[in-house]
């Protein structure tokens, strides 16, 4: 199997790959360092990048992926930006969260839609469907997430796109959402601070068994794992 995915550096993403290295796959990285974890692994081919500089991106991809075809790509890397009133959110905050989130995804998409996937896994979030206050530029970069994906997948019909919520997990974005103290004002932190999550490794075994599944919803679809 050969598998692609971003945002390996710690966390859901850092658990997916080593899940799929120790199987014997063939993984293909970007992100911006190669945890401890992961190092010495002959199957991973890893290219360091901070994947907001969009212009370099298609340079990795060349670099890491090439022509081969891959069957899983799982667009993983994001970041959720500070949570406050969206009144409070210059455009420069909301440009750095959209070029992650979003436009990153585009530049891997237009890579994959030459070199071919037959599957593709984007990581979204209940925000984008919520509009819980605070969620500010990353609930609206997820959205237009979701609605990329639905593009793409119109414009790929070799390739099967999903963008997939993945639930609650214990994640250092998750510990820098739970740090808020203003419970009163997002109610939204007090909701995730009782709710029950999953630390990474438990998150990346529930959502490996979850990609077959996937197959079976139209492509472009918007799924939450909480609902399958």
């Amino acid at each position: 199997m050969k598998l692609f995915i971003t945002g390996i550096g710690s966390g859901l993403g850092e658990a997916l790959a080593e899940l799929y290295l120790q199987s014997g796959a063939r993984v293909y990285a970007l992100g911006r360092k190669l945890p401890p974890s992961l190092e010495g692994y002959e199957n991973l081919s890893f290219c360091e990048i901070d994947l907001r500089a969009l212009e370099k991106i298609e340079g990795a991809m060349e670099k890491t992926v090439g022509d081969d075809q891959v069957d899983l790509a799982v667009l993983n890397a994001g970041t959720v930006g500070e949570l406050k009133d969206m009144s409070e959110t210059s455009l420069f905050e909301i440009q750095e969260v959209m070029a992650l989130n979003v436009w990153a995804n585009k530049v891997i998409l237009d890579h994959f839609k030459k070199s071919g996937a037959r599957q593709i896994v984007a990581i979204s979030s209940g925000a984008s469907v919520s509009g819980s206050r605070g969620w500010n530029a990353y609930a609206i970069s997820k959205t237009s997430l979701n609605m990329l994906i639905r593009l793409y997948a119109q414009e790929m019909p070799a390739s099967h796109l999903i963008s997939l919520a993945p639930g609650l997990i214990e994640t250092p974005m998750m510990k820098s959402i739970l740090s808020e103290r203003n419970e009163e004002r997002f109610p939204v932190v007090k909701r995730l601070k009782n709710s029950s999550r999953l630390d990474p490794k438990t998150a990346a075994r529930i959502l490996s068994d979850s990609f077959a599944k996937l197959l079976e919803y139209p492509s472009g679809t918007y799924v939450d794992i909480r609902e399958m």
